[in-house]
């Protein structure tokens, strides 16, 4: 692909990319003002295009958040696996997870206000199924983690891996409503370290 030069109009961006940027416009877009009211004369704006432009590129808004769940699912599940892998055992590779889960939202916090507003919106659209699939899809890579930590008597032999997993992800929901409350991301980098240290000891074989 050819590199383009600082000169050239954004308007000129080859397909992909131009999904590419519309999906981090709606991800920048999203961390600034609530997702619900995100349009696509916004999504225009923010590229530097006209909404007809933009619809060459996507039928309909609802296109729009799709290709932009799409996208977080697969870098929130690339970066999670990433993290668990470079992991020495179970429990190494749950803290590594949930680190890694806190570095993503700092650096995208729009990103969790689109999921929890897919999961309000009623009715049930592709968008929403698909959040509800990235959810389903990170508990099963908690629910393995857990059960070889158990198997290696890191973890309670009586745990509840299905009680664990959504705490664990409910953790980082609670996380992310504070930072939001608080007004700053920073917030959740500072207190993910001693939150998880919590959820540790009351998983832990020796708690």
């Amino acid at each position: 692909m050819e590199i383009q030069t600082v000169t050239e109009r954004p308007q000129y961006l080859p397909a992909e990319e131009r999904r590419a940027a519309t999906v981090q416009a709606v991800v920048d877009l999203a961390a600034e003002q609530n997702p619900a009211e995100i349009t696509t004369t916004a999504i225009a704006d923010r590229m530097g295009l006209t909404q007809g432009a933009l619809f060459r590129h996507f039928p309909t808004k609802d296109a729009i958040l799709e290709a932009t769940m799409s996208w977080v699912g697969e870098r929130l599940l690339a970066r999670i696996d990433k993290a668990a892998d470079s992991a020495a055992s179970p429990v190494a590779a749950l803290e590594a997870m949930f680190m890694a889960h806190i570095d993503f939202v700092a650096k995208h916090p729009g990103v969790p206000r689109m999921m929890f507003g897919e999961l309000q919106r009623s009715g049930e659209t592709l968008a929403r199924r698909m959040v509800q699939t990235l959810i389903r899809q990170y508990e099963q890579r908690l629910h393995r983690l857990m059960e070889a930590g158990k198997t290696q008597g890191e973890l309670d032999a009586d745990l509840n891996v299905d009680a664990a997993a959504v705490l664990f992800i409910g953790t980082i929901q609670g996380l992310v409503m504070q930072s939001l409350l608080a007004g700053t991301v920073r917030q959740i980098r500072r207190d993910a370290p001693a939150v998880f240290a919590i959820y540790r000891r009351g998983i832990g074989a020796d708690r």
